[in-house]
């Protein structure tokens, strides 16, 4: 029998992450008695194991699949309506369920799908890569972007459960696997050094999926945002702390037209995060060179030019973390001592920029 991690995500609507190996066919488990019908949202790239996941699940439901667009280009509005087209054709009722198969921006749109439906029908989310597994598919945020930004249109709805089959990571490049642990890195320096030993004692054994570390960091990654998350599921307190490095981030992304990966973007938020932690006096010189040497093992990008202030500075203006009109950044007093920066001035922001500027 596999032998499984579940991480329960508590709150008003709570749910279990299951970790293991080759767990695919305990979906029916979490998908419960009332549904009849289910809709598959995946990427082309994986339509043979979609397809594989349909034949699973046919004795019991009607199953269609929505092949849409991977990464960024899949949440937009459009594809969210085709999505919805499927279901409106298939008769789709609110007792019946979405599964989103896929990355993280897969699992994005399919909980948004999900969101709106009938004002919310049943999600189980299975992410395919290690940045779904350790952030997009657990806890619950789900979103498409907009011409103006990321993730800007979105709903909170929790999923009924998240099955995260490391198998499924097999045959990932390792660029992947290193672009999803800008995640895994956050979580160490926001709230689980562990993290961090586990990475600096060997970076190769870190990033083999096949290794006990590598789940062990998956493990203790989606162990805090269930923390987290259980605590703050709607993002009004607590749960701003897993924003580290996210405000910086998704304007990179955003200025790359969302062609970076997004590990890579907040890696890059991070350093910023910490410089600006370091010029308001808080943050020591050892935890700023911890995040250089650490993202670098990694081979994650640690700068970005110069010459692209403006444009970023205006993102970071319309991003959704921003209130009254005031930019708000996670930044930490120390090693998993996270903490709110509020309307810092803007000679302070350029300051640290100059610091990861190239």
């Amino acid at each position: 029998m596999t032998e499984t991690t579940r991480i329960n995500v508590g709150g008003t609507s709570p749910y279990d992450v299951v970790i293991g190996r080759n767990i695919l066919h305990t979906v029916p488990e979490h998908l419960g008695s009332g549904v009849a019908k289910v809709l598959i949202v995946h990427p082309a790239t994986l339509g043979a194991r979609a397809a594989q996941l349909r034949e699973s699940l046919l004795d019991r439901y009607e199953v269609l699949l929505a092949e849409v667009p991977d990464a960024e280009a899949g949440k937009r509005v459009e594809v969210a309506a085709f999505c919805w087209g499927v279901m409106g054709q298939a008769d789709f009722t609110r007792s019946d369920a979405v599964i989103g198969f896929g990355g993280g921006s897969v699992t994005d749109l399919a909980g948004f799908v999900a969101a709106t439906w009938l004002r919310g029908v049943t999600l189980i989310q299975v992410p395919t890569t290690l940045l779904g597994m350790v952030d997009a598919a657990v806890g619950g945020k789900t979103g498409i972007n907009t011409a103006e930004g990321k993730n800007l249109v979105g709903a909170f709805h929790a999923p009924a459960a998240v099955i995260e089959d490391l198998e499924m990571l097999h045959g990932l490049s390792q660029m992947e696997i290193l672009a999803g642990f800008g995640e895994v890195v956050k979580c160490g320096f926001i709230a689980e050094p562990e993290i961090l030993d586990i990475i600096e004692a060997d970076v190769d054994t870190a990033t083999d999926s096949t290794s006990l570390e590598f789940r062990r960091l998956v493990e203790l990654s989606v162990g805090l945002k269930a923390r987290v998350v259980g605590n703050d599921f709607r993002d009004t307190g607590q749960r701003e702390i897993l924003n580290y490095g996210h405000t910086l981030g998704h304007a990179v992304e955003y200025a790359e037209r969302f062609q970076w990966r997004h590990g890579a973007a907040v890696a890059i938020g991070m350093v910023y995060a910490a410089e600006l932690g370091r010029l308001t006096g808080r943050l020591g010189d050892s935890v700023v060179d911890r995040h250089r040497s650490i993202l670098t093992s990694l081979q994650l990008p640690i700068d970005y030019p110069l010459g692209r202030w403006n444009t970023l500075l205006a993102a970071m203006q319309r991003d959704k973390k921003a209130r009254g009109g005031m930019l708000r950044f996670i930044i930490l007093d120390d090693l998993a001592k996270p903490t709110v920066l509020t309307g810092p001035d803007q000679s302070l922001l350029f300051a640290a920029y100059q610091e990861i500027g190239v």
